[in-house]
């Protein structure tokens, strides 16, 4: 409660939370007691059942298929060298870990880490970008604040936007306000600029490869197992389905020395949760769709 900030509105509710945090912390003790390639751990999402935990944390919205464009290009199709392992952490091209909070808002932080990250890429300049103005302003599309979104949608955004604000200038509340809340253009300059996007080829590991050795992709993943809500370290191997539930950004990829190939993602839960606010996934698996689905809706934006 003191770590988190947790503040119950009576005794017995306190006493319902503290069953839950202990039936979490004995399943968690239990799977780590297994011998698997990754670890599990208290967090954030301790006090909370999984029903809970995927309501607050599903922020990812698939796009109506009537709203489905004809497939765009692929600029990496022809890419045939690749690096055995990148990270673009170490690259300069990603900002500190941020919490997007009891808001559905993983969408916009996985467009806002990619398009920060190619960014960089292009002038050498990282500079933190504005996930609230894209709360506020992209209400157009299908994106709905904090009531969940897609990030090809908020790449189109920010082309029409002609780019985004400095996070320092719209900061970030976590909240989704009215229409007329929307300011960027009247109050802020826009740093930064993209001139489109373009989608990674759908179940393609191969394709996700080549773009992630090139930039940060956004990517969807099914985020709702007890073992994703609990992720501590390690390279997580566990099983889940392709119900795509939440976004976050490619940064890396690697093999670990036994082996296992894995993708380093970038989260939006803060640097409590996880190997300081990321996950290691288990990379080319025999799933269609990547683990979790993570290679079904991936794209980037080009800059």
């Amino acid at each position: 409660m003191s770590q988190h900030g947790r503040v119950y509105k009576n005794e017995a509710e306190k006493a319902h939370r503290l069953a839950t945090f202990k039936t979490n912390k004995e399943l968690i003790e239990s799977f780590n007691a297994g011998g698997h390639k990754f670890k599990l751990g208290i967090n954030q999402f301790a006090d909370l059942t999984n029903d809970e935990y995927n309501e607050i944390c599903s922020g990812f919205n698939p796009p109506l298929m009537t709203a489905v464009k004809a497939a765009k290009g692929f600029m990496y199709e022809n890419v045939i060298d690749v690096p055995s392992g990148v990270d673009w952490r170490t690259r300069g091209a990603v900002t500190p870990i941020k919490h997007q909070g009891h808001c559905g808002s993983c969408w916009a932080f996985s467009a806002v880490a990619a398009v920060e990250g190619i960014s960089q890429i292009k002038t050498g300049n990282l500079i933190s970008l504005s996930e609230q103005e894209l709360l506020d302003c992209d209400t157009s599309s299908e994106n709905n604040g904090c009531n969940g979104g897609h990030m090809a949608k908020a790449f189109e955004f920010i082309v029409n936007n002609e780019g985004l604000s400095a996070d320092a200038d719209y900061t970030y509340k976590g909240l989704t306000g009215p229409a007329k809340t929307c300011s960027s253009k009247s109050s802020f300059s826009h740093p930064v600029a993209i001139s489109g996007y373009e989608d990674v080829p759908s179940n393609d590991e191969v394709a996700l490869l080549k773009a992630v050795a090139n930039q940060p992709v956004s990517v969807a993943v099914d985020a709702g197992s007890f073992a994703l809500q609990f992720y501590s370290s390690g390279i997580f191997t566990g099983s889940c389905g392709t119900n795509l539930s939440h976004a976050v950004t490619i940064v890396g990829y690697g093999t670990e020395s036994d082996g296992t190939k894995y993708w380093i993602a970038k989260n939006s839960w803060g640097s409590s949760w996880g190997e300081n606010g990321y996950i290691k996934m288990e990379r080319d698996v025999d799933a269609e769709g990547g683990l979790c689905g993570i290679a079904m809706q991936a794209s980037y934006p080009t800059a």
